[in-house]
């Protein structure tokens, strides 16, 4: 329980409000800089940040493959049929490198359609 007491003291420090701002300005960054590199992907969460929590979500027809390919990459996300694929946005881990460094392998995996390969394609029961 010490350990347990321990990791919970740091939310004492946590401003929830200053956190939640920070979570809206990293989405809103990630939402813009997959737009402008992947038109082939379709915002499906609410544009207004007011209106979505911690996660961005893109719709795309191989959805499923896309995601297999970008955890391949490092970029962990998880795919909801029948087109979805979300990423979760934490600002308490990730900062603005880490938006930016997944928007680059995202622009890739997708203008390179490297989703496009047989490995990616094969449905697992878990993504």
């Amino acid at each position: 329980m010490a350990a347990l007491s321990a990791a919970l003291d740091i939310w004492d420090k946590v401003d929830m409000w200053d956190l939640r701002r920070r979570s809206m300005a990293l989405s809103d960054m990630f939402i813009a800089g997959i737009e402008a590199a992947c038109p082939m992907l379709r915002l499906a969460s609410p544009r207004d940040a007011q209106a979505r929590g911690s996660q961005v979500s893109f719709a795309f027809d191989e959805g499923y493959a896309a995601m297999q390919a970008l955890i391949a990459r490092g970029v962990i996300g998880d795919f909801r049929a029948p087109d979805i694929m979300r990423f979760g946005i934490t600002p308490l881990y990730i900062d603005e490198g880490d938006i930016q460094g997944a928007i680059d392998i995202i622009a890739d995996v997708m203008t390179n359609r490297l989703w496009d390969r047989p490995e990616y394609k094969i449905r697992a029961a878990v993504t």
